[in-house]
């Protein structure tokens, strides 16, 4: 493990630890009566507040966890390489309170990212640090391994020498307060740096209710300064507040299948439904190991980078007076539960009825059903397999609580909570479907714009097919082909969804949606509305070209219902695997090809 993995390792776990209660929990017997009181120090005073009862075991089980979080930390920092002098790094006298690269130092930080493609989103963070002087601070944020401190290296790198010897690089940790910032800002603007980058700055608990000094005193004095972190609700509550009309944000979550190709060097859409959603692919560039190469680590990206995102900003937010109803979830451990929840179901339903009926797998519905459909092999999935025990796996891999094994109530406000905090995290984004006739009524499905973690939690269901015992009295050719259909089943709704979520971000001034009718749908419908015109698509996991793929864009009785709701279409689409080609009047477009040029 080289430094700067262990520097990341380090900097997550100061996060983690930063979000659990520290002390310790004690009991007093007052007129006979047993009564908690959680006791901690702060700023060098022993603090003691009541608590209770039923909050006791769940505040003692976060304390050891920030306990074991701790003894985890000691064994990687002594894993660092020891410093040639002890103490914080010192300039012509002055003792640096945050960790400060400046020189020599940040030279080095920089050099290994030379040969580093650009993400698309890096000429905003070029056009503020080369561009004339705006007053404003640059908020660099989005999810762990998005390329946030890559880009900050590589804007560096693109420095003259000149500029070079007037920036500085700030590595904030837990412990760091806003004071001891100020004071570093202070010592280097005095030395004539002009360029500040502070990395991981939402670890401070301050930062949320005094980041306005960053633009008030230093970007409005000439400095030009980049706030980078993982925290998104926190750079978001400082820029509605603190920060409000003074700060440029660039948010790095989103990494569209041209990005994940031109980026990481790496080509396929199935590539991109395995690992896409962070720089992290094991290609030619960027990250060595995908952040959703294992359900294992998929598991913890989900905790650490979305569960303890939110649970992180909203505990230094208004102290900690925003959590509403998500606070007792994170508590009892069910935020990650019902995250997980959310993204396993194929229908998108982000609602009460999701998250608290009993588990079943709709991934293996669907299975069954497109095997029993199969024209050359039709098989009947549930005759040859336990689909109980099959489900019951499913259940217990994704560490997923039934509705009998929840402690918690998950009301309709708890879900909406969740829901408006995923969506500012840009997590999610709807999709609307569109009933016709008119008046049958419309609704809409969630997207999860990083379809790895989807696909790291459907992989187990693949996994708990291998444990069935009927299962394994199948041929090998039979269990090859049924673990094939399953898999490509999953693929085809995740492929489905990449495609209408990369449309609608490219086309704000269209209307991107799905059309369904009483029997059949259209996969895709993008409608001009200054024009009145619109165009159709179906889409297609498949690499061959057959006419059951277009039966419902030749359905007149469908495209009549369509042109008199949207008007007239001007072009039918699939979009599939294979190469670009035409049958029956239908043009078929590479789905590659159409990601990559879609705008």
């Amino acid at each position: 493990m080289d430094r700067l993995d262990l520097l990341e390792q380090i900097e997550q776990l100061e996060k983690e630890i930063a979000a659990l209660p520290a002390g310790s929990v004690s009991a007093k017997k007052i007129n006979g009566k047993e009564y908690y009181y959680h006791r901690y120090t702060q700023n060098g005073r022993r603090v003691e507040q009541y608590i209770d009862f039923d909050k006791v075991e769940g505040l003692r089980r976060q304390i050891e966890t920030r306990k074991t979080l701790e003894g985890k930390l000691r064994e990687l920092k002594q894993l660092l390489p020891k410093p040639k002098k002890s103490g914080k790094p010192k300039v012509a006298g002055y003792e640096f309170k945050t960790y400060v690269r400046i020189g020599e130092q940040l030279a080095n930080l920089v050099a290994p990212v030379k040969k580093y493609a650009h993400r698309e989103c890096y000429s905003a963070l070029c056009n503020y640090i080369f561009g004339e002087q705006q007053d404003k601070v640059f908020i660099l944020y989005g999810l762990r391994r998005t390329g946030k401190t890559t880009m900050i290296r590589q804007v560096i790198l693109d420095m003259t020498p000149e500029q070079q010897e007037r920036a500085a690089f700030l590595q904030i940790k837990s412990t760091d307060t806003l004071s001891d910032v100020n004071a570093d800002l202070k010592y280097l603007e005095s030395q004539g740096y002009r360029y500040v980058f502070i990395d991981e700055v939402t670890l401070m608990e301050d930062f949320i209710e005094g980041s306005a000094l960053f633009s008030d005193i230093y970007a409005a004095s000439g400095m030009k300064i980049v706030l980078s972190g993982t925290d998104s609700l926190g750079f978001l509550f400082t820029e509605n507040e603190q920060l409000y009309d003074r700060c440029i944000l660039l948010h790095t979550t989103f990494i569209p299948y041209r990005e994940f190709e031109n980026v990481l060097g790496i080509r396929g859409i199935d590539e991109y439904i395995r690992y896409g959603g962070t720089m992290s692919m094991g290609g030619v560039h960027y990250n060595e190991e995908s952040s959703f190469a294992t359900k294992k680590s998929a598991d913890e990206y989900i905790n650490s980078a979305i569960a303890k995102n939110i649970q992180h900003s909203l505990k230094y937010y208004q102290d900690g007076g925003h959590f509403r109803g998500l606070y007792d979830l994170y508590e009892k451990g069910e935020l990650t539960s019902a995250i997980n929840r959310v993204v396993e179901d194929l229908n998108h339903r982000f609602t009460k009825d999701v998250l608290t009926r009993t588990f079943q797998s709709q991934n293996l519905s669907v299975a069954a059903r497109n095997l029993l459909k199969d024209r050359e092999h039709p098989m009947d999935l549930n005759e040859n397999i336990d689909r109980d025990f099959v489900e019951q796996s499913v259940k217990t891999m994704l560490d997923i609580l039934d509705k009998e094994e929840q402690t918690l109530e998950i009301d309709e406000t708890c879900a909406a909570q969740i829901k408006e905090y995923l969506t500012m995290l840009d997590l999610i984004v709807e999709i609307k479907r569109i009933y016709l006739p008119v008046g049958a009524g419309d609704d809409s499905k969630t997207v999860f714009v990083q379809p790895g973690i989807r696909y790291a939690i459907a992989e187990t269901l693949v996994d708990s097919l291998l444990q069935d015992q009927k299962f394994g009295d199948l041929s090998v050719e039979e269990r090859s082909r049924v673990l094939e259909r399953v898999l490509d089943t999953i693929k085809g709704y995740m492929m489905e969804d990449i495609v209408l979520l990369e449309t609608k971000l490219a086309k704000p001034h269209m209307e991107v949606f799905q059309s369904q009718f009483a029997a059949g749908e259209i996969d895709m419908v993008v409608h001009d509305p200054k024009n009145l015109t619109c165009s159709i698509y179906e889409i297609k996991h498949s690499k061959q070209v057959v006419s059951q793929q277009y039966v419902h864009l030749k359905n007149e009785t469908l495209c009549e219902m369509v042109e008199h709701r949207f008007g007239k279409i001007t072009g039918k689409y699939v979009i599939y695997r294979g190469e670009p080609t035409t049958s029956d009047g239908i043009q078929y477009l590479n789905v590659e090809e159409y990601l990559k040029a879609v705008e």
